[in-house]
């Protein structure tokens, strides 16, 4: 009889006992689009006995909004922290032919209810807009910030010796089918994004973030993430999300392409000592525009890690001096000095970029041999002319 009271006691408990919420981090796979190269995290909430099944994420930006584009090259990169169900996550994600991982957070029901209530906080309409940073504060970084915060210390992984990498480095690893976009990412940031970061600093990339929490352990040494698994998607193909650029059109072989031109017209520029007015003016002119945009990124943006940018010593709006000066009918004195400078400031970008001062996308290198070559040729044109 004594134990029968017992397995019935036992079953009752079970009846009354109420699920605990649960925490998981999604993180999806990277997609085409250039804001998702990276992949993307989000927060899922579960407690059966609340009805709760809800994601959270950090990630929503309206891109109609009026003059999203200029804000977000100014700085003024705002973002949403959003909570939605998580049926409705299934349905995008089946959608957009992106894979999903979930992991299960080991966290007591403390550490849970303390997360849960950190998140709730975060999306009210007044605390929900953030001013989203590329790699310090992002729809992986919050995530990863929020889980320490309901433990009340930082994780910790085993072992992190020889690690040694960038945020350009890691930049361009994601960006490897995307050398435009690496490419312009490299014009834009300057010695920045060069500097050593830390294992956890290459979170902000939640395809990183996804390795770096199933090795992360709990200050108690448990491991963090208690179990994970594969969420398949009903519909879902899982192709290839991109091709990569042909190499044809990449920019070092587009460069490659406009150094020959450049050896070409120079070799006949110098032999009748004399620069090709339309090939340099647009050639400078094009320089110009760049050095202009650099101007804006570098002096008026509120983007981190914009300056110091030592690619203005090749794209400056100095470059309009040359542009129009080609079209004087004598060669101009004001133009030759200049050319003499911009000869020595290109050598010195080389320098730099060899030294590893400012790490320079490879693709740089044929377009400043480019405005070398030009600048050399406009030396030796009005050296000739003027004698």
């Amino acid at each position: 009889m004594k134990y029968i009271v017992l397995i019935f006691q036992l079953f009752i408990a079970t009846l009354v006992t109420k699920a605990e919420l649960s925490v998981e981090l999604l993180t999806i796979e990277p997609g085409p689009e250039v804001y998702q190269l990276e992949g993307h995290a989000e927060l899922r909430f579960v407690d059966p006995d609340r009805d709760l099944d809800f994601n959270v994420s950090w990630g929503v930006f309206d891109f109609d909004s009026p003059g999203f584009l200029y804000r977000f090259v100014k700085g003024e990169t705002d973002y949403l922290a959003v909570a939605y169900p998580y049926q409705r996550f299934l349905m995008m994600n089946a959608l957009s032919g992106r894979r999903v991982t979930s992991m299960k957070l080991n966290l007591t029901s403390d550490e849970a209810e303390t997360l849960l209530d950190l998140v709730k906080e975060n999306v009210k309409p007044e605390n929900r807009v953030y001013r989203y940073n590329y790699v310090k504060d992002n729809c992986a970084t919050r995530p990863l910030h929020l889980i320490e915060r309901s433990i009340g210390q930082s994780l910790k992984v085993d072992d992190t010796s020889g690690f040694n990498t960038t945020w350009r480095k890691e930049m361009s690893r994601y960006h490897s089918a995307y050398p435009w976009y690496q490419f312009g990412i490299d014009l834009a940031l300057g010695t920045g994004i060069d500097i050593p970061i830390s294992l956890k600093e290459t979170c902000y990339s939640p395809v990183a973030l996804n390795d770096y929490m199933k090795k992360a352990r709990r200050p108690d040494g448990e491991m963090l993430v208690a179990g994970s698994e594969k969420i398949v998607l009903e519909g879902n193909t899982y192709g290839q999300p991109f091709q990569p650029t042909p190499w044809y059109l990449t920019p070092f072989s587009i460069g490659f392409l406009l150094l020959v031109i450049t050896l070409i017209l120079s070799y006949r520029d110098f032999k009748r000592c004399k620069v090709n007015r339309f090939f340099a003016s647009l050639l400078y002119f094009v320089s110009g525009i760049c050095g202009l945009v650099l101007t804006y990124i570098i002096f008026v943006s509120t983007h981190e890690a914009t300056s110091p940018n030592w690619l203005y010593l090749w794209l400056n709006p100095l470059a309009f001096v040359a542009a129009i000066g080609v079209w004087l009918k004598m060669p101009n004195r004001v133009v030759f000095y200049y050319q003499i400078v911009n000869f020595v400031a290109l050598i010195a970008l080389v320098v730099i970029g060899l030294t590893k001062i400012q790490h320079l996308n490879v693709a740089f290198y044929p377009f400043i041999a480019c405005y070398m070559i030009t600048s050399a040729t406009y030396i030796y044109s009005y050296k000739c002319q003027t004698k």
